[in-house]
């Protein structure tokens, strides 16, 4: 049960601090505590755990731009923040985790704006049926985290200048472009600015928890500990990745999300295997990649690997079951 809120704003615009005071807040969450955290990015293009760096964003523009490439801890698909948009965060230990609950202070404090907004799917949140905020999770430890996107006065422009969002994954949502799918909060409310949003957030969680919210400080937080977290984020082998030499490459969609697989083999076995994946459920996927090495390269063999990985939950053996059945038909 949850019997205290805490609430907490990032003046930082680094999308590397900002991720790391993220999982610092994770990791500290109280048991009896759910967290409300704002921050802003600045020009950043940020992908999901498992995504490739290369396919999903135009890393050399973005860079010769100024601009900053970061990888979160949470799977799904890759964004475009500015200061036009705002990012929330929710962290509570995992038996007080309720999406529903989470997502009702989102959607209370933009009607709170005069907007009416509505849940749309598993994790977008729609105004006349257009996405203005997109949600991803994670779970480490005993502490779990949902954040998510508010877009408010997003540049359209930019957003798909970076991205690169791939043919398949649009057919799969029925639509021909990313910017047909987005709006701005500010199209249906002209006046609104970020700290009017932040207050109207702020009021919002505490009516839906019913306490009131312990406003924390960014600095009086464990300050080297949050650097070196930073100095993950912001490395180069976190934000790209390794690049695997590999022989063999494989890709399908499914409901869940995309997937591809790079296979590096050697006298007929892996030495090594990269996943690449929009999927929400980002540890699965690291779980599949650690799996299928030192396995011979042959459609049984594998198939009885996949076979042996164990599913925290449902949605986890609904992708084991998928891939395992799309292992069975390639040519290799």
């Amino acid at each position: 049960m949850v019997d205290k809120i805490a609430y907490i704003e990032s003046s930082d615009t680094s999308p590397y601090h900002n991720l790391a005071l993220e999982e610092y807040l994770l990791l500290h969450c109280k048991t009896d505590q759910c967290i409300l955290y704002l921050w802003q990015n600045q020009q950043t293009v940020v992908i999901g755990r498992n995504q490739n760096a290369w396919k999903e964003c135009l890393v050399s523009r973005l860079e010769e731009e100024n601009g900053h490439l970061a990888r979160r801890l949470s799977g799904g698909g890759a964004v475009y923040h500015d200061l036009g948009n705002l990012n929330f965060t929710f962290l509570v230990r995992k038996k007080n985790y309720n999406l529903n609950r989470q997502l009702e202070v989102i959607i209370k404090a933009v009607n709170k704006l005069g907007i009416k907004a509505e849940k749309s799917g598993r994790n977008d949140i729609v105004v006349d049926g257009k996405k203005f905020s997109g949600n991803a999770f994670h779970e480490q430890r005993q502490c779990c985290y949902h954040h998510g996107t508010i877009m408010v006065d997003v540049n359209l422009g930019e957003l798909s200048k970076y991205l690169t969002v791939s043919k398949d994954k649009l057919k799969s949502k029925g639509v021909d472009s990313v910017r047909s799918r987005v709006a701005n909060l500010k199209e249906f409310c002209p006046e609104l600015t970020i700290s009017r949003l932040k207050e109207a957030l702020l009021e919002a969680f505490r009516e839906v928890y019913k306490r009131n919210a312990e406003i924390l400080k960014a600095e009086d937080l464990d300050t080297d500990e949050i650097k070196n977290l930073t100095e993950k984020f912001a490395s180069r082998d976190w934000k790209y990745g390794k690049n695997l030499a590999f022989q063999y490459e494989q890709h399908e969609r499914f409901p869940w999300g995309g997937v591809t697989f790079q296979f590096q083999v050697k006298q007929g076995v892996l030495r090594d295997t990269m996943v690449f994946s929009d999927a929400m459920k980002a540890n699965i996927m690291l779980q599949i990649s650690d799996e299928l090495k030192a396995v011979p390269y042959d459609k049984q063999a594998l198939i009885r690997r996949m076979r042996e990985i164990t599913p925290a939950d449902e949605q986890e053996q609904t992708i084991l079951s998928d891939i395992t059945a799309w292992f069975k038909t390639m040519d290799l």
